[in-house]
């Protein structure tokens, strides 16, 4: 945990404010285009997020300036109500001793359906605690944070699918053994999808777990995550103990066995190695939301990759 002089402390902050703590001064503030292209989260909209300029359905703002709605929109069939898929408001998570030092501060965001977004900050920044806050998996201190317009529950975890930076799966059991009991435990799981990945990467589904290699078993985990017909798929550091040679089919992997009518969230350091399949991205920095837009307002605005300005605004 970063404990450094920029903290944020709740004490110095009006916690009936709407509006996010001041920027670093490193960053510098996207600003929305004429044409409707992306732009950060400002203290203006705190519930904003970058505007697509596809004919994917969006987001659009009511008169009273505070709430989104979303044209209902046909993905597997099934037609989708007009909610956000996820949305987090004023949420914060201050841990136990830490005293009013918190890991997430009073974030606001709306994540819509059908992106592949970055949660990029270094270490200590809060990306993992927003992440479980998500999943159910920590209470919030404040705030909370809606899947479907519904809080963390039995029934959002059905429509999540979750890859957590450490490896969970039994050691004991073999690889065809994990692909069952995740096929016994979610109804939207393929085990024909799972079986026929496996095989693109060579994994024998016959191999007890503990004796394959670390990334090998991250491999597997990424399988079994991807298998499902999710709505939110959320990836903390996919590629992170998978050697370069395996990265690109894992990160091809991720972008054509997923719903299209989804949205992945994806945390990593190695940004230059997924910026290309990113449509936004999200900067964290000390629990706060830095930066909120899309990848080709960054390149198009800022004239440079996603890396390179993530180094330059990160710079110790």
């Amino acid at each position: 945990m970063n404990n450094n002089n920029e903290n944020p402390m709740a004490a110095q902050q009006d916690n009936s404010a709407s509006v996010y703590p001041q920027q670093n001064s490193n960053p510098v503030p996207l600003t929305q285009q004429e044409g409707g292209s992306a732009y950060p989260q400002q203290t203006v909209s705190p519930s904003s997020y970058p505007q697509q300029e596809s004919s994917a359905p969006l987001y659009t703002q009511k008169e009273s300036g505070s709430a989104y709605t979303q044209q209902d929109q046909m993905y597997g069939g099934e037609s989708v109500s007009a909610i956000p898929l996820l949305q987090l408001n004023d949420l914060c998570k201050r841990y136990p001793g830490m005293g009013s030092y918190m890991s997430v501060f009073h974030m606001n965001l709306i994540i819509p359906r059908g992106r592949i977004i970055g949660l990029l900050g270094p270490n200590g920044c809060g990306k993992s605690t927003l992440i479980k806050m998500i999943n159910g998996l920590l209470t919030p201190t404040c705030g909370n944070v809606l899947i479907n317009g519904l809080n963390p529950c039995a029934a959002t975890k059905k429509v999540i699918s979750y890859l957590p930076e450490r490896t969970y799966l039994d050691n004991s059991m073999k690889v065809s053994q994990m692909v069952g009991y995740f096929a016994d435990f979610y109804e939207d799981f393929s085990t024909e999808k799972a079986f026929q990945m496996l095989g693109a990467l060579g994994i024998n589904t016959e191999a007890r777990l503990k004796t394959l290699s670390k990334g090998t078993k991250e491999k597997v985990q990424l399988i079994l995550v991807m298998s499902r017909h999710a709505d939110l798929y959320i990836l903390d550091e996919p590629i992170a103990g998978v050697d370069p040679a395996a990265r690109d089919y894992i990160l091809r992997t991720i972008i054509t066995n997923y719903n299209p009518g989804s949205t992945i969230l994806l945390s990593t350091h190695l940004i230059s190695d997924i910026e290309n399949i990113l449509d936004d991205v999200i900067f964290m920095k000390n629990g706060s939301l830095m930066l909120y837009t899309s990848v080709d307002a960054i390149r198009s605005q800022m004239g440079k990759s996603v890396d390179t300005y993530f180094r330059e605004v990160y710079a110790c």
